[in-house]
């Protein structure tokens, strides 16, 4: 059997929902101020699969439909949509082949991630701020696994340091891809601060 694309893993996911959650995510959604009203109101779970790939990309769909998910308070939900989508894609993509550490292991990266509470890289936001220095390599891996486009790249690049660059990230592009983009910057800073992120889950 073919494996599902994120599409469909994301429509399965939301046909799965009780009606009151599932209105619940449409009104999330809509809260986000990405979509119109138009484009959410009144549609199935199919058409609200599609809107979230059309959106965000089929790279960060599933991303920010985990979040909408914790956000609702449906996290067994979110769990087992980011599990599904890990495992459904046996193919490299973009997200695969880019960085070797960032896209390949997201059902062990979500367990050192923090499922379960704040993400690692909320939790240590200041600290990483303020200490990661190799932010032009991060943001090369983040563009190449699609958590960030090449406008918002080329935006935080220009800014002259890594303290504003980390800033930056954090203020948006960060939180739009949602845990599954901090699961791959988490795996990302492994590779490039390993020292430091060694340091920092010595302190959890």
């Amino acid at each position: 059997m073919p494996p599902k694309t994120k599409r469909k893993v994301l429509a399965d996911m939301l046909e799965d929902l009780s009606k009151e959650n599932f209105d619940k995510f449409c009104r999330q959604l809509l809260d986000r101020g990405d979509v119109r009203r138009n484009k959410v109101e009144g549609k199935n779970y199919l058409d609200i699969a599609e809107l979230l790939v059309t959106t965000y990309t089929e790279s960060r769909a599933v991303g920010v439909a985990v979040e909408l998910l914790r956000e609702i308070g449906c996290n067994e939900d979110a769990e087992r949509l980011a599990e599904d989508a890990g495992r459904q894609s046996t193919k490299p993509g973009p997200s695969d082949t880019a960085s070797p550490s960032a896209g390949a292991s997201g059902a062990h990266a979500m367990a050192e991630g923090g499922c379960a509470g704040k993400h690692f890289v909320d939790k240590h936001r200041s600290q990483l701020i303020d200490r990661v220095c190799e932010t032009a390599s991060v943001l090369d891996a983040l563009l190449e696994n699609e958590v960030i486009q090449q406008g918002t790249y080329d935006e935080i690049l220009a800014i002259p340091t890594h303290r504003d660059r980390m800033r930056k990230l954090y203020s948006g592009p960060l939180n739009s891809a949602g845990d599954v983009g901090k699961d791959i910057l988490l795996n990302i800073l492994k590779e490039t601060q390993k020292y430091l992120i060694d340091e920092l889950m010595g302190k959890k």
